[in-house]
């Protein structure tokens, strides 16, 4: 077995967040517009997944309304989050598909303006599950080389979000990684192999109001997101991430539960809001592998 089912246990230990804080908070804004399924890439079919167009197929050409779908997220979606994130002097972490920040360096321009942590999303928005070792290990230096080029630093973060088996190895292997943060399977920090994995979450995440299963307003998405702060908040001691993309949060009925869930958790006074790169570093001095 090379599973870890044990993980913490019964004593997860205590982070010790600056100030005292109960829990720490990390918003995260998915850029991945414009880096996804499409021949316009040089792919076989268009995009079939998070969009509005919940189980829409691919197509071997140009799927127009997907394309437009997504081109939401870059032109109008994105800007909605940066104000509202922005207008609150809230800390931001984005994880960024390189092939899609290319195409939008005023994105990227108002990102490192905010001082937003930008963190790899991998070169491009395709699952690769089932993509040759080698072609990921190209496109893992790829991503690297395109994001020091546009925000002048390399990535200290990693998020590929439809991994494969390789993944993980890969990018410990590379070894400029801070964190790792392609698991789901914790509340906190953890080291997996000597990587310290800064575990994400697709429960307090948006993509759930474009899901068979999800939400269907926004408001249901702001009482999860309250709900799942209030307990991670009693047990104290515990990490919150939220997951959030331009075309999906980033519509305006969707916005205003961000914004208020984002306004609970600073009237709350007890809760570090705080980029994934600070955590990691948090977690690294005072939890050291």
């Amino acid at each position: 077995m090379t599973r870890d089912l044990i993980g913490y246990g019964a004593t997860p230990p205590d982070p010790r967040w600056p100030d005292g804080a109960r829990i720490a908070v990390n918003f995260v804004i998915n850029y991945e517009e414009g880096a996804e399924n499409c021949i316009l890439n040089g792919d076989k079919g268009s995009e079939a997944f998070l969009s509005e167009m919940v189980g829409a197929a691919s197509h071997p050409a140009r799927a127009m309304a997907m394309e437009s779908l997504y081109e939401y997220g870059s032109r109008a979606g994105f800007w909605r989050l940066h104000r509202l994130f922005a207008q609150r002097g809230v800390p931001v972490t984005v994880f960024g598909v390189a092939a899609a920040m290319a195409q939008n360096p005023a994105a990227v321009e108002a990102m490192l303006t905010a001082d937003w942590e930008v963190a790899s999303h991998g070169y491009r928005w395709i699952d690769y599950q089932s993509i040759p070792e080698e072609v990921e290990r190209e496109h893992i230096a790829r991503a690297i080389e395109i994001h020091t080029h546009l925000t002048g630093t390399r990535p200290l973060g990693w998020y590929q979000g439809r991994t494969s088996p390789n993944t993980a190895r890969l990018v410990a292997e590379e070894g400029g990684f801070v964190y790792d943060a392609d698991s789901y399977a914790d509340d906190l920090p953890y080291y997996a192999g000597g990587q310290l994995i800064v575990p994400y979450s697709l429960d307090a995440n948006d993509m759930k109001m474009v899901a068979l299963n999800g939400f269907t307003e926004g408001t249901q998405f702001f009482r999860y997101l309250v709900d799942t702060f209030e307990q991670l908040r009693e047990e104290g001691g515990r990490m919150m991430s939220v997951g959030l993309h331009g075309r999906v949060a980033g519509r305006p009925g969707r916005t205003i539960a961000v914004a208020q869930f984002l306004d609970h958790v600073l009237q709350s006074g007890d809760a570090w809001i705080a980029r994934r790169i600070d955590i990691a570093r948090h977690w690294l001095e005072f939890h050291p592998a």
